[in-house]
Formats: structure tokens, sequence, C-alpha cells
């Protein structure tokens, strides 16, 4: 990545009917919020990972902590971190715990972050 220098205006002019527009359209200060911390979560590159699993079928935790070389405890962390975002979600079946994207959102949130940096 090639760092650039940051351009700034040379006088000091608001434009206020930009300003007004804007304002009308920016989402409260809450929502705004929780949607910098969906976007934490997506911060961690284990997480990716058991998106990426997750992806292609709905595997239990043993599974998962095979397929990522990392403990069942590891993985069970980086589970309750996206269950809490209402990214994955569990069923139990026995004494196993299965794990599946929660929807399809978030196929697409992870798709268009790697069209973005594949530009």
């Amino acid at each position: 990545m090639q760092e650039t220098e940051l351009e700034c205006c040379e006088t000091f002019q608001i434009h206020e009917e930009l300003l007004k527009a804007v304002s009308e359209k920016m989402p409260a200060e809450e929502e705004l919020y929780d949607l910098a911390e969906l976007f934490k979560v997506f911060g961690d590159s284990t997480r990716i990972r058991i998106l990426y699993v997750l992806f292609e079928a709905e595997v239990c935790v043993c599974d998962l902590a095979q397929a990522l070389c990392m403990t069942q405890s590891a993985i069970s962390h980086q589970l309750k971190i996206l269950k809490n975002a209402r990214l994955v979600k569990s069923r139990r079946q026995g004494k196993s715990v299965f794990y599946s994207l929660a929807d399809a959102h978030v196929r697409t949130i992870i798709a268009q972050g790697r069209e973005h940096i594949e530009e």
C-alpha cells in the first residue's frame, strides 16, 4: 500500500446545504456504535477463517478445531464472539454443538471485503 500526502482545503468555507443533507442522512450514534462493533469482529483472522469453514458446511467445534489446527477452547472463544455479533448460530445434536452462518449477509460482507481489497 502506497502512502499519499493528505490534501486539505486552502481556505476555510462551510457548505451549509451539503452539511444539512449529510446531517439528515446520518444514522443515530447508537447505530453507528453498533456498526463499528460489528466490523471489529471481522478484525481477527481466526474469526475470518472460522467463517470460511462455515461457508462450506455446518460443523461442530471438534471439526473446526481440527480444520484450523487450534484447541476447542480457542475455537469456542471465537465462536462466542461471532455468535454475540449474530454472525453464526448453533444447534445441539446429542453431545455435539454444530455451528453455521446466521444468514446470507455474512457471506455478502466477506465477499464485498475481498472484492474491495482485490481492486
